[in-house]
């Protein structure tokens, strides 16, 4: 039998994982450290499938499991689905987690709700008594309260575990069927969980293998936890790199030299360059968020001139091969053409991750519907909308569906989100979901009786009524990933060709020219300034780590000499640009 030669990133992985192997077989909490690239959930994968065929069936005949607790539904069912879902194994979020094992503690819950915050203390003062109530959590996550139910917020879920947690008999049970915990990207977890983690199964040794599987390195979320230390965690750190080509990864070594990477293929093609603005003469923009950038108009010439060089260089900007980094939604969406969107919610992930009803009926549903219409796939447009036989039973019913249509997808062209939706309770075609109707009824109520208080939805909804549709059209087009541009924070985890970065200002929580001297100077980091520091160099190193084979990063920000030194010593002074 032919020995198969390991190339350098397979031979530091085996490594890993036989130290994994080990701490699993010696019952040793550890870390698993795994750099950008390095195949963190392949690693995981393995870990489990180790201990299905050591202890699986074993853990079944006793009703035991062993829990894999991810940050994501998405990230969990892909583990589950990379382990055929294998039944010794429990793998979910941590709301879920938390929520199954604690909601049959009725009484413990109602004991301690009071004890969670201002608002339940009030409530339960307000009425008196909740035993007659049961305490409940479902995915949307929303407080509410009547004659019979409770039901908790995802923060509640979080705080009322760590309360529990403090209970013998409620720890006795937690141990008694998840004898192991393993955590996936534990950098992101929330700042409550770990402590108490860490007090009951790790200080007091409660019997209990804890595995956190991740790296501090890609924490960017305000309410993760990041790095993690313990005498008690054995740490081990995967030094491979399956992604990026040598030259990613030579820089992505000096950026980061105590987690050196071994890559894959040496021999592989690829580049990193560096353009800076410093030449631009003009008066940059001021203000907190804003001071030292471009103005708006020129940041955008300077992309697109960028973009017609690496054109020329080999660079394709096709979405499936080169994605486009920006800061925030709001560059992005002035880039694109959705601001006035935008400017509509107070946070990004409302509309972005289509939790309004409204964002979710026209993304999902009516662009998806009238696309179909444009390209003749009526079958599909149907579907789209769950009519599964079509109403188009005569010649005028298909003269009234083309009249409808036409005037349907005008309106998407010319008018405002406003005019499209009264076109739809107009028309039916298609009918509004029951989630869109019952704001679009209560609107109207409000209107009628202007004494009723106001929720925040519906003076979201009338502005959001303002706004000219086409501007729904293209934030589909970007979430659905039909667009080269994304967010830094959009990316995290994925990969691509080729990546082009820019970096300007915009957000008060990141400052590059500022992390780039300190970078340079880690003496001169102030000590209340840590953790900027970190959230800079933890965001930087995402982005940089996201492409195969070109990276290519624009500072719109103008650089001091300090901040360009460290770019040079980073990415090689010959790749360091004044474009």
């Amino acid at each position: 039998m032919t020995n198969v030669q390991l190339n350098p990133a397979e031979q530091a992985a085996q490594k890993a994982l036989e130290r994994m192997y080990a701490c699993i077989d010696n019952n040793k909490s550890f870390i698993f450290e795994a750099g950008a690239g390095a195949g963190k959930t392949y690693s995981l994968v393995k870990a489990l499938k180790y201990l299905i065929e050591k202890k699986g069936k074993a853990f079944l005949r006793q009703n035991q499991q062993i829990a894999c607790i991810s940050y994501t539904n998405v990230a969990s069912n892909e583990i589950a689905s990379r382990i055929d879902n294998n039944k010794a194994i429990y793998s979910s979020t941590i709301h879920s987690f938390c929520w199954m094992l604690m909601k049959g503690f009725q009484a413990s819950l109602k004991k301690e709700l009071g004890n969670i915050d201002n608002f339940w203390s009030q409530q339960i003062q307000e009425l008196g008594s909740i035993d007659n109530r049961t305490i409940g959590y479902d995915e949307l996550g929303r407080r509410s309260i009547d004659d019979k139910h409770i039901s908790i917020s995802h923060n509640d879920v979080l705080s009322f575990f760590v309360k529990l947690m403090g209970y013998q008999k409620f720890r006795i049970f937690l141990i008694s069927q998840f004898p192991i915990l393993f955590i996936d990207e534990y950098q992101d977890t929330d700042k409550l969980i770990l402590p108490i983690l860490k007090t009951y199964f790790l200080d007091k040794k409660e019997g209990i293998l804890l595995g956190f599987f991740g790296d501090h390195w890609q924490k960017i979320y305000g309410t993760g936890c990041g790095k993690i230390e313990h005498s008690s965690l054995e740490v081990i750190g995967k030094e491979s790199n399956f992604r990026s080509v040598s030259a990613i990864v030579h820089v992505l070594n000096r950026i980061r030299p105590e987690l050196p990477q071994y890559v894959k293929d040496e021999k592989a093609q690829g580049s990193v360059t560096i353009y800076h603005t410093n030449n631009w003469k003009g008066t940059r923009r001021t203000g907190q968020h804003w001071a030292g950038d471009l103005p708006a108009d020129i940041a955008h010439n300077y992309l697109e001139a960028l973009k017609r060089k690496l054109e020329s260089s080999g660079w394709n900007f096709l979405p499936e091969k080169t994605k486009i980094l920006m800061l925030t939604h709001n560059v992005l969406a002035t880039e694109q053409g959705y601001n006035n969107l935008a400017d509509v919610f107070q946070y990004n992930d409302i509309f972005i991750k289509k939790e309004d009803p409204h964002i979710a009926f026209f993304v999902d549903k009516l662009e998806p519907f009238c696309i179909a219409y444009e390209n003749k796939r009526y079958g599909e447009m149907f579907s789209i909308m769950g009519q599964r036989v079509s109403p188009i039973v005569s010649h005028s019913d298909k003269e009234s569906w083309k009249k409808d249509m036409s005037k349907l997808i005008a309106l998407r062209s010319n008018a405002t989100i406003g005019d499209v939706l009264n076109h739809l309770k107009i028309t039916n075609r298609p009918n509004l979901p029951e989630s869109v109707k019952t704001r679009e009824d209560r609107l109207e109520e409000l209107e009628d009786n202007q004494n009723d208080e106001v929720p925040s939805y519906i003076d979201r909804i009338t502005k959001l009524k303002k706004v000219t549709y086409r501007e729904v059209t293209v934030l589909t087009r970007f979430i659905e990933g039909f667009t080269p541009f994304s967010t830094k924070h959009g990316v995290k985890g994925a990969e691509f060709e080729n990546v082009l970065v820019v970096m300007g200002r915009g957000w008060n929580q990141y400052n590059f020219n500022q992390f780039l001297e300190w970078a340079g100077n880690p003496n001169s980091i102030p000590s209340d300034k840590q953790e900027t520091f970190e959230r800079n160099r933890n965001l930087f190193y995402v982005v940089c780590s996201r492409p195969i084979k070109r990276l290519a990063i624009l500072f719109t920000q103008e650089l001091s000499s300090a901040a360009i030194t460290t770019l040079s010593n980073w990415f090689g002074r010959e790749n360091i640009h004044a474009l």
